[in-house]
């Protein structure tokens, strides 16, 4: 019920914003605006403002929303309202309402964004984990808990790294770019400050998955190796595991952090061929009130979603050490347009990049992904569910601007030829553009739905 309802009201608002820019640049532009709806089909609900001549209404079908228009095109205009219609406004107005959708949703996101840098985020420190064995990380000399205090891009000057976010994002804007990252640290106990570079050049990344942060080897913020809650019946507690507990060894290996703990559980059935059985015990030595103990951990294997991964059935590390990011008011707004900027950007090219064959079409995402997102990100809270919010309404933004004939961005294709030859499309070419269109638009909206069903499914 809690993905229902979220995926309905975050449904309701991008597309109540998205219709609104229309229907304000319209009426600022004198058009006159018939309908406003939120919705398809059957009208559930309808008003009237006083003195005003839309109509306002909700259709049973959530997945979309219109702005009706006078317009020659769709039905007789009265020549005393002729004035009023959409098709007989100037090219600088029809394109204005055109974009005004698009802009709505991408406004939305800065706003978003400002409110949560104003108001603060709770973010994790910028302490590093140990890096994953063999990385561009362990390579370039990192070895956990360095504080990534500023970073850069080749040629550009160093900017301070406000929370792990922070790094995390720009660790993706640069493997996705092919750029390298210059990391200034503190923090590290033999030296005071020092830089590295990390060579995301070299990484050729198509795509910002999981795969692609193993490769660069920094996963995750610094935690204690401290051992949380033990699951009843799991291999921590057959082992004698105990919440508290704080692992110093496993075998020969000295544990400094959660990350590394985490990586050797992981890896413990690699030797051993991949069979549950064949699981190697480990020697773990821990710190118990105190007092050392030496414990037998024998992680368990088990398949999830058809894939094989090691267990111990505990929550491995402590919770990391969090951070306040907040902004002025006008740093706030100028990070919250800056974000929004980066995030299109990004948007923009991944989908060339599955345009081109470079990035897989899993990218894909649907109504279901985006609904169960919607009901994970409103379970964290608030501020999780408004980051959601603010990225998909970039998304819907960007997506609309795609030059699609059945798309604002078609529309908008549409009035540059007619800028550039000083007349319109013809209908002949309209019918068959639009026909093309809507089969690009069912064609990626088949491939969403099958992606959103195989995630779904495991």
């Amino acid at each position: 019920m809690l993905t229902l309802v979220s995926f309905a009201v975050t449904l309701g608002i991008l597309i109540s914003v998205h219709e609104y820019g229309h229907y304000r640049v319209a009426v600022a532009c004198g058009i006159k605006v018939l309908k406003f709806s939120i919705g398809f089909g059957k009208p559930i609900y309808t008003w009237r403002l006083k003195n005003k001549s839309t109509e306002f209404s909700i259709g049973m079908l959530p997945l979309g929303g219109y702005v009706k228009m006078l317009d020659e095109r769709e039905a007789p205009v009265d020549p005393a309202e002729r004035h009023l219609a959409f098709n007989t406004q100037p090219l600088k107005s029809r394109a204005a309402v055109v974009a005004a959708g698009p802009a709505a949703n991408l406004l939305l996101a800065v706003l978003i964004y400002a409110v949560l840098n104003w108001i603060g985020l709770q973010e994790p420190k910028a302490v590093l984990a140990s890096p994953v064995a063999g990385s561009l990380a362990e390579k370039a000399g990192l070895r956990g808990r360095e504080t990534v205090q500023q970073a850069a891009f080749d040629g550009e000057e160093l900017q301070p790294v406000r929370s792990f976010e922070d790094l995390r994002w720009r660790l993706t804007q640069g493997a996705l770019d092919g750029r390298d990252v210059q990391l200034m640290l503190g923090g590290d106990p033999e030296a005071s400050t020092r830089m590295v570079v990390l060579e995301l050049s070299k990484l050729g990344a198509a795509e910002a998955d999981a795969q692609l942060f193993r490769t660069i080897g920094i996963l995750g913020p610094w935690t204690s190796p401290v051992m949380g809650e033990i699951m009843a019946g799991s291999a921590a507690e057959k082992s004698g595991l105990r919440a508290g507990d704080v692992v110093q060894r496993v075998g020969d290996a000295v544990i400094v952090d959660g990350q590394q703990l985490r990586e050797l559980i992981r890896t413990s059935a690699r030797s051993a061929g991949g069979s549950a059985a064949a699981v190697a015990p480990q020697r773990w030595q821990v710190l118990r009130a105190g007092q050392p103990l030496t414990l037998q951990v024998t992680p368990e294997l088990k398949q999830e979603g058809g894939v094989a991964v090691v267990r111990i059935g505990a929550y491995v590390g402590a919770p990391p050490e969090f951070v306040t990011v907040r902004y002025g008011p006008l740093d706030g707004l100028w990070q919250g347009a800056v974000r929004t900027w980066e995030v299109s950007l990004l948007t923009l090219k991944m989908m060339g990049r599955m345009l081109i064959g470079e990035a897989s079409l899993k990218n894909l995402s649907g109504p279901l992904t985006i609904a169960d997102y919607a009901g994970k990100s409103v379970s964290l809270g608030w501020t999780a569910y408004l980051l959601f919010l603010a990225l998909v309404s970039v998304s819907l933004g960007v997506l609309n601007l795609l030059p699609l004939p059945v798309l604002d961005g078609g529309h908008l294709m549409y009035y540059l030829w007619e800028w550039v030859t000083g007349r319109g499309v013809s209908d002949v070419w309209m019918d068959r553009l639009q026909r093309v269109g809507v089969a690009i638009l069912l064609g990626m909206m088949c491939i969403a739905l099958f992606n959103d069903v195989t995630r779904l499914l495991g």
